[in-house]
């Protein structure tokens, strides 16, 4: 019987590595990703580009990414960038470019396709693939039995570093528990290819939070029991897992420290809904910031129809959401006469949603959503609603 190869795929530090191959001066330095377009580089007359520097840094903005250079000094993903400018004030700020990280992820995702086709895509920049039947993976030779796997996985890196220009690191292992928990042991530019028989080695000495699913406060409470790496968590006895946590997270938690995941490849998702927001590092107010707020607003539209277009689905419900000042969030969404992938259409009826709104308050986040999908191959019409001409809609945000 065939042994099982699932393997799990993570790009290293991808949308920094991304910027670095825009500005590939920063190499070698802490470069922070996040903020906003205000932090875009700028071109001197003698050719070279002024960045901005994160001790500099005013707002409340988060960390979307940062090279390992930056991680060095405590800075990771979500952290705000007030607190990463304490920990690393001379690293550049760069603003995220989700557009490009698309480009180059749908890319990564093509290369890996040409050598592993099933496929189950775990967001922007990981997948994990099945690479049971791939041609030569069951082969071994008398130095190395897992030859045969370690060479595929060294070919699909190779593909991607050749289609992107970056790297990524690759765990196979015979589950998907096991193959993302190997993908982190040897970043960057990883591959490690683990059985069962590697668990006390390689798997057991690592913190009991590096499993998936296994959250802060899960960790802090394990900690309370005495359980900090996943060997103590392996050697642990169910009776005081299941009186911390109770019987079936117990039961995961046990055989996840074991190694043990059944779960198979879902090579394929259908989306319930695409979606567009965005945090303002500075609170907006309508009657105050009309023109911006129109201008995110439109552009937000214009992002999820192409988000539509791209995935091939059409909407049906159109929806927006806000986040107020005091964090509160008010949602409001309304379903259309037939599907849609236009993007006035969503910016006519988004905005019709937005006038249900409350906006009396500042806003410091401004989402669109679109849902009730369905494949635009599938349905009898395609394109945008016709709407009969009539006035402007009075919309608070309307900009045409």
């Amino acid at each position: 019987m065939a042994r099982r190869w699932i393997a799990h795929l993570d790009m290293d530090a991808f949308y920094a590595s991304v910027e670095l191959l825009r500005y590939p001066e920063l190499r070698g330095r802490p470069v922070v990703v996040g903020g906003r377009r205000a932090h875009q580089p700028e071109m001197q007359p003698d050719g070279t580009r002024s960045y901005s520097i994160l001790r500099d840094y005013k707002g409340r903005g988060v960390v979307t990414t940062a090279t390992y250079e930056a991680r060095k000094f405590g800075v990771h993903s979500a952290l705000g960038l007030m607190k990463a400018a304490a920990l690393a004030p001379h690293a550049v700020l760069l603003p995220a470019d989700f557009d490009e990280y698309r480009k180059y992820s749908r890319l990564f995702k093509a290369a890996v396709a040409e050598v592993a086709p099933q496929i189950e895509d775990r967001g922007i920049d990981e997948i994990y693939m099945d690479l049971t039947d791939v041609p030569g993976a069951q082969e071994a030779t008398p130095d190395d039995p897992h030859a045969g796997v370690r060479a595929i996985a060294q070919e699909i890196k190779s593909r991607v570093r050749r289609s992107t220009g970056l790297s990524c690191s690759i765990g196979v292992t015979p589950n998907k528990l096991l193959s993302k928990l190997s993908s982190e042991i040897d970043k960057p530019d990883g591959l490690t290819v683990l059985t069962h028989g590697d668990l006390p080695a390689r798997i057991w000495p690592l913190a009991a939070r590096s499993i998936n699913g296994i959250g802060p406060k899960a960790a802090a409470r394990l900690a309370g029991i005495g359980i900090r790496t996943i060997g103590e968590l392996a050697a642990a006895d169910l009776l005081p897992l299941t009186d911390e946590f109770g019987a079936n997270y117990a039961a995961w938690l046990h055989d996840a420290a074991h190694g043990r995941d059944e779960r198979p490849l879902v090579a394929h998702r259908e989306a319930k809904s695409l979606s567009r927001e965005t945090t303002f590092e500075q609170d907006l107010h309508v009657p105050e910031d009309r023109e911006a707020l129109g201008e995110i607003f439109t552009r937000l539209c214009e992002q999820v129809a192409a988000d539509l277009v791209r995935k091939g689905y059409a909407a049906k419900t159109i929806g927006v959401k806000l986040r107020f000042e005091d964090f509160s969030i008010s949602t409001r969404e309304l379903t259309l006469p037939i599907h849609t992938q236009d993007a006035k259409t969503i910016r006519l009826w988004a905005g019709r949603c937005l006038k249900k709104q409350p906006l009396e308050r500042r806003i410091r986040l401004l989402g669109v959503r679109t849902g009730n999908l369905c494949r635009s191959d599938s349905l009898p019409e395609h394109g945008a609603i016709r709407e009969e001409p009539g006035p402007q809609l009075d919309l608070p945000l309307a900009n045409g």
